[in-house]
């Protein structure tokens, strides 16, 4: 059986509103006990982070949904020829922010896009990794030439979840119960991280005819939850020997009172952690495809914070696979953490820039700390 090239033939990103700067940030999420942060500029100073975006106006009223700003990023990549998105066989949809628990994310997506015809739709689940399978996914089907023409995404909207509300029971009882109150470090740190957006790729079995495609050479992804406990979750709580207890075996009460569906991080386990896996999975999959670090001339790694940059790159020298620092592509600070949708962010910003050259490889890495997985990609400009 032979199986067909796979080509990104386009990409496409969609922001909710005007760009949030860090001293308005808490205008729109509120504050917490009624008083600023006092982790804000802590995580800030480290973060990187100079501006992001929220889906949400200052007085906390949702402007879109998750479905809503895929949708709108699909439709943007078919903005010059709009009645090509009807070739669209299979609408492959990652997040880790659903708008609702069910129906799953993918089919409420192709709800918002009437001008489709019926398509087979996938919704992978996770955090940041959920983009990447959702990019994978499309990758093989059209590998196989099951499907010729397919979209993945990447998408978040994680504001709604930051806003203070979600935490101020839990300020009451901290404030009852200590002298200095204020929100466990390792929930609110989260809430000066995160941002809210979609984007796409058109993925099909032939480059453009003009102008650049991205043909995908592979796509690899490495768990290590056989190893390492839970380190990101939401909709659950930690337990002291590690394990997790979901939002199903607590009272509503309790959901609201320890806000349990707030998403939280371990993170002396994600420092210990992070880095480290991800520089196994890197000289893994080089090795695996016998490629040397060199020969990358982009290179995209997810990062949910600039602290982790010169660890990226100590590690990556540790490793023996050094990527110097001119071939970073970085969108972090403009953009913010966008989860499943980042990695989809940088190489649409890639992609327009003009700075690609037939031949040139992109390598991408998207690390997930929930509970330590992470994915792998290489391109090639052509």
């Amino acid at each position: 059986m032979s199986f067909s090239e796979v080509y990104i033939n386009n990409t496409s990103s969609f922001f909710p509103n005007e760009p949030v700067s860090n001293d308005e940030m808490e205008e729109y999420l509120g504050y917490i006990n009624a008083a600023p942060s006092r982790s804000k500029a802590i995580v800030l100073r480290n973060n990187g982070i100079k501006r992001r975006f929220y889906a949400l106006t200052k007085e906390g009223i949702s402007t879109h949904t998750n479905a809503q700003m895929t949708a709108l990023a699909v439709q943007s990549l078919f903005k010059h020829h709009p009645a090509d998105i009807k070739s669209i066989e299979l609408l492959s949809c990652g997040t880790s922010s659903p708008d609702q628990l069910m129906p799953s994310h993918g089919v409420m997506v192709h709800g918002w896009l009437p001008e489709t015809n019926p398509v087979e739709v996938v919704s992978p689940s996770g955090v940041c990794c959920a983009g990447m399978h959702a990019f994978k996914y499309a990758y093989l089907a059209t590998k196989t030439g099951d499907v010729h023409q397919s979209v993945a995404t990447g998408s978040e909207r994680m504001s709604v979840s930051l806003v203070s509300a979600n935490f101020e029971d839990e300020a009451q009882r901290l404030k009852e119960l200590v002298a200095d109150p204020y929100i466990g470090f390792e929930k609110e740190f989260l809430r000066w991280m995160l941002s809210d957006g979609a984007a796409a790729f058109h993925i099909t079995d032939k480059k453009n005819e003009t102008g650049i495609s991205l043909r995908v050479d592979w796509i690899e992804g490495y768990s290590y939850a056989n190893e390492l406990e839970a380190c990101m979750y939401m909709g659950a709580e930690k337990l002291k020997d590690g394990t997790l207890k979901g939002y199903l075996d607590y009272t509503p009460q309790e959901l609201m009172a320890q806000s349990i569906l707030s998403i939280k991080q371990d993170v002396k386990l994600l420092s210990k952690n992070i880095v480290l896996y991800g520089g196994y999975g890197v000289k893994a999959v080089l090795d695996k495809h016998g490629m040397k670090s060199e020969e990358i001339d982009h290179f995209l790694p997810h990062m949910s914070s600039e602290f982790f940059r010169d660890k990226i790159y100590q590690q990556l020298i540790a490793n023996g696979t050094p990527i110097l620092y001119d071939k970073w592509f970085v969108n972090l600070s403009e953009v913010g953490n966008v989860g499943a949708g980042s990695i989809y962010f940088m190489v649409d910003e890639l992609f327009h820039s003009g700075k690609l050259k037939v031949g040139d490889k992109i390598f991408l890495l998207v690390p997930e700390s929930a509970r330590f997985s992470y994915m792998y990609s290489m391109l090639t400009v052509c």
